[in-house]
């Protein structure tokens, strides 16, 4: 006869364990000898093994005691259940391993592999983090109201990279955002702009603005909402913009006379 130390040597568990197990029901308590000691015998070293190798499986405590009573033919379906569920557990943690995988890589957390190319190709020119984290807010709100649109817009936004005057604007942009309304170099920054609007081809613009490419008039006004509240003097610019000729921020549109 054992002990519950010795009971908890033989199935490789805690005392602590062992008592668990009785407060679930699991394993009967014997009465207590004349000693005031609780004895164990062979067949409840079998059966706590036994509990042991269910719980290490990852049977739940309320199902051990069923699977224990159980014959051979009610023991194996209910094995092969717990068995999907546990397979269904690891896909579900297979999929929260990859969402912690892009959360540890940033950009990729909640943007498609073209979004997050686009913006390593914006580090490797050298644009400043700051503007390359306002791009990063812009395109996760994109991505989530029309993520058909992304490989379009993106394949647009990469070859405006590589011209060297749009990286240069990226870098006044950036210096803007320390300014204050009124700053008079904003003035040569709208004359750029437009500059540059004028020289894009007509295919570039056809990228935004055919079929089901076109930004919803409600993302585009959210989308020059953001950059108006991350940008002090993204007001002035927008009104110096405006009156050369454009009107608008996230899809700067001719003005019709």
């Amino acid at each position: 006869m054992l002990t519950i130390s010795q009971l908890a040597a033989y199935a490789g568990v805690t005392v602590r364990a062992v008592r668990h197990y009785h407060a679930k029901g699991l394993l009967p308590e014997p009465e207590r000898d004349h000693s005031g000691y609780r004895r164990y015998d062979a067949t409840a070293v079998v059966d706590l093994i036994r509990i042991r190798i269910l719980a290490d499986a990852g049977v739940p405590l309320s199902r051990v005691k069923e699977l224990l009573a159980a014959g051979d033919e009610d023991f194996h379906e209910a094995v092969e259940e717990i068995d999907r569920r546990l397979r269904l557990e690891i896909r579900e943690r297979q999929r929260h391993r990859e969402r912690i995988a892009r959360l540890a890589h940033g950009d990729g957390l909640a943007l498609p592999p073209e979004a997050v190319a686009y913006l390593e190709r914006m580090r490797e020119l050298g644009i400043p983090e700051r503007m390359i984290e306002g791009e990063r807010d812009a395109w996760i709100i994109v991505a989530a109201r029309q993520p058909q649109s992304m490989e379009a817009f993106i394949r647009s936004k990469m070859s405006q990279l590589e011209d060297p005057s749009i990286v240069d604007t990226y870098l006044e942009l950036e210096a803007m955002l320390d300014w204050e309304p009124g700053d008079p170099r904003l003035e040569a920054i709208a004359d750029r702009i437009v500059a540059q609007l004028e020289s894009v081809s007509p295919q570039d613009l056809a990228a935004f603005t055919e079929g089901d490419q076109t930004m919803p008039p409600e993302l585009v006004s959210l989308l020059d909402a953001m950059f108006v509240e991350q940008v002090p003097v993204a007001r002035d610019l927008m009104r110096l913009v405006e009156k050369r000729g454009y009107t608008g921020w996230t899809q700067l549109e001719r003005i019709e006379r």
